[in-house]
């Protein structure tokens, strides 16, 4: 099981290599929480999204006959554009499986980093049977986006660097899919923050994680209809799942709508291309979470790869529903 040994020990792995992504403080956001509200902006990070640190992270710790064979992963896309840089930086060859509905950007930014793409329908397949297919018949070492402990110790440096850069905070906000941003986050918190109340944010529709933290009994949900495409897992894994229950505080979870308007919010007032899945925590931490105001707060914006066609329909579906 990954402890904070892990998170410290991925720092010096991917150091010099992956971006130390600015902190950014907004008056109109402090004002709006009565918070001091420190965003840490992983959507500036190498391909885009904080995935990069334990890809790399992973990678780059394989030996010299798994390089020469290859990986295979499965990801919707923030993951699968991370593994193919990795790979491409590290030249190891890398098929990455993903669904044919993922945005176009990312899936475009995969292929572009050298990545082999293997599409599938998420309504009929099952992605990680197909990748212990592929890792079968090609003798590929699989690398799940989540579920793997040096993938969890690279996620939680991004906690790390922003504890380390401006002290202990009283809530930490982080967007959570299957988990592994959120479990290395809280393993990071515990360490350097004691007492930092660490809360994972999913969308509604993508509730599995928090009934999963309520009932703690593992919780799974099938292919929800989200606009968070990097939090369509299914659900927490063997790792992260008893990682959450043991060191996160609280879990909720946001609505479509507000998370489009929080998302808005961010390019507008703080000029900050941030993706659905990654306003996760900044939608919950403006929605008024309780116990906020006057606190130290830190929230995750974990990801930036935002398909603007969609996104632009997105804004006239909004735009149109307050008019109405």
């Amino acid at each position: 099981m990954p402890t904070y040994a892990d998170v410290e020990d991925a720092a010096r792995q991917i150091a010099g290599v992956a971006n130390r992504t600015p902190v950014v403080t907004s008056r109109t956001v402090d004002s709006r929480t009565g918070a001091h509200v420190f965003f840490k902006c992983e959507n500036l990070q190498r391909g885009g999204a904080f995935k990069f640190r334990g890809a790399y992270n992973a990678l780059s710790r394989l030996s010299q006959e798994e390089r020469r064979r290859g990986v295979v992963t499965f990801s919707s896309g923030n993951h699968a554009q991370a593994i193919a840089l990795a790979g491409k930086l590290l030249d190891i060859p890398r098929v990455i499986v993903m669904p044919s509905d993922a945005p176009a950007i990312k899936r475009q930014a995969t292929a572009g980093y050298g990545g082999e793409v293997v599409l599938y329908d998420r309504d009929k397949d099952d992605r990680e049977a197909i990748g212990r297919r592929l890792a079968s018949e090609r003798g590929l070492t699989l690398v799940p986006p989540y579920d793997h402990p040096h993938i969890i110790g690279g996620q939680g440096t991004a906690a790390r660097e922003l504890i380390d850069e401006i002290g202990a905070l009283d809530f930490l906000f982080v967007p959570c899919g299957g988990g592994g941003l959120l479990s290395g986050s809280a393993l990071a918190a515990g360490a350097l923050s004691r007492g930092c109340r660490v809360v994972g944010v999913e969308p509604a529709a993508g509730d599995d994680a928090t009934r999963s933290f309520r009932t703690k009994t593992l919780q799974r949900v099938d292919n929800p209809k989200t606009i968070a495409d990097g939090a369509r897992t299914p659900s927490l894994g063997t790792l992260t799942f008893p990682l959450v229950l043991e060191h996160v505080s609280d879990m909720t979870t946001v609505d479509d709508d507000s998370l489009l308007e929080t998302m808005l919010f961010l390019w507008e007032r703080l000029k900050l291309i941030v993706e659905p899945t990654g306003a996760l925590g900044a939608a919950a931490a403006l929605g008024g979470f309780a116990g906020v105001r006057g606190a130290r707060v830190g929230v995750i914006l974990s990801g930036g790869n935002v398909d603007l066609a969609q996104a632009a329909e997105w804004i006239q579906t909004n735009r149109g529903s307050h008019q109405g």
